[in-house]
């Protein structure tokens, strides 16, 4: 008899939202319809209608809808089935379905470990309770962690995170966490308490290995995506600036950024302005054409956030040239698949790298067919959507194994260590 698919309730951002996850999702939908009986369901209020071709989606208010409505709004009625909740670290994406992950079991779809951004974002806006946010960061870091989170303005979010990254504050009532790098997994998994999957982030391979890369004229370099501080963008604007001024370059930068006046007052004091493009957040059409002619673009992440990167994919989707920072999970990338440039003096080793691409532009064309290669063998949408399959077979005995894990933390809250030795005596209960 053939097993029977999985029922998966999948919880995300959707198309439109300009986030990556919202596109990952996308990218996934038709291999993961075709193995689960599958649901969308989101907090926005408006969605892309042609993801409805391939599944129902529903709308929820993730801080009063409940498991049983969430099993009659499927396609073959009230049968049980996984949850599983993207979580990333932008707050106007991620605050409601994280306060859903805090209450509800599921699978949690881990896109960053460092989540303190969010965290301290959503406490600003009024969507998460600060007394709840400190009582979990002191259940998780002690004393310390409260004392540091509840001592605002003294560092950033994203220092916080370096020391605490906060990604425990989504596993309250999780069942298990699905992460994409193996740095994540381990984090998880050091924690003891629940299972740890890890697949290889997803991405779909469009077979177009683009050849328009100029010999002619300027050098042609990207940066794109959510573009904050760890993005290293002002330290590129450095390197391009101490090339001098018979450098002949364009610097196409597509997304948000975090600070767009602070970008535009430094181009101008490092004479670069007029080389420097800003486009904003662009279709994805049109992001793939800039880096189909890109001779170079960047990807540079300090510090990391210990995420996959979707960029990454893209990248080399477009059998492109990048340059990463050397750390987190770019560290293990293969070396004939990405340029490197080490944490320290990376302005310094750009420049270098610069020198080289702009007296041989051919120096990245076999690092892009190598990655494309690499995308196809790693990463596809059907693999991802079997490991998907997968996790959703094991959520009822992991489910069980949750309930004791949780238990157990909960009766060890004062003081003691030994989460093994109590799991056991409670899987007597059970």
């Amino acid at each position: 008899m053939p097993e029977q698919r999985p029922r998966i309730h999948w919880v995300s951002p959707l198309p439109p939202a300009e986030t990556d996850i919202a596109h990952y999702t996308q990218r996934i939908l038709p291999e993961l319809a075709e193995r689960a009986d599958l649901t969308l369901w989101t907090d926005a209020e408006t969605w892309d209608s042609g993801l409805e071709s391939f599944c129902p989606v529903r709308h929820l208010d993730p801080y009063r809808i409940v498991p049983g409505q969430m099993r009659t709004a499927g396609p073959r009625g009230d049968r049980p089935g996984t949850i599983f909740i993207n979580i990333g670290n932008a707050w106007c994406f991620h605050a409601g379905l994280l306060a859903l992950a805090r209450r509800m079991p599921s699978v949690i779809v881990l896109h960053d470990l460092a989540l303190q951004e969010m965290f301290c974002d959503a406490v600003h806006n009024g969507l998460l309770a600060r007394d709840d946010y400190l009582a979990a960061m002191q259940h998780w870091y002690g004393e310390e962690g409260r004392n540091v989170a509840q001592d605002e303005g003294r560092q950033s979010a994203m220092d916080l995170g370096q020391r605490f990254p906060g990604f425990e504050l989504t596993m309250e009532n999780a069942v298990a966490v699905l992460t994409h790098t193996p740095a994540a997994s381990q984090a998880v998994a050091a924690r003891g308490v629940l299972p740890a999957y890890r697949l290889d982030l997803p991405f779909r391979a469009t077979g177009a290995v683009y050849s328009g890369r100029s010999m002619q004229g300027p050098l042609r370099l990207v940066q794109f995506g959510h573009i904050g501080p760890n993005r290293r963008l002002e330290q590129v604007l450095e390197a391009l600036a101490g090339m001098g001024p018979e450098f002949d370059f364009v610097l196409d930068i597509v997304g948000k950024l975090w600070n767009p006046d602070l970008i535009e007052a430094r181009c101008a004091d490092l004479g670069i302005a007029g080389k420097v493009r800003r486009h904003g957040y662009v279709p994805e059409a049109e992001l793939d054409a800039l880096l189909g002619r890109a001779h170079l673009v960047f990807n540079l992440r300090h510090p990391t956030m210990g995420e996959a990167s979707g960029s990454q994919l893209r990248i080399w989707n477009a059998a492109a040239a990048s340059v990463v920072t050397d750390q987190g999970w770019y560290h293990h990338l293969p070396d004939d698949t990405v340029f490197r440039v080490p944490v320290e003096e990376d302005v310094i080793a750009l420049r270098v790298l610069l020198e080289r691409l702009d007296k041989d532009r051919t120096i990245g064309q076999s690092l892009g067919a190598a990655g494309y290669a690499r995308l196809v063998e790693h990463h596809g949408p059907a693999q991802y959507a079997d490991g998907i399959a997968e996790v959703a077979r094991a959520f009822e005995s992991d489910t069980r194994d949750a309930v004791l894990a949780h238990a157990a933390r909960r009766l060890l809250s004062s003081g003691a260590d030994d989460t093994g030795l109590v799991r056991r005596r409670l899987a007597r209960f059970f």
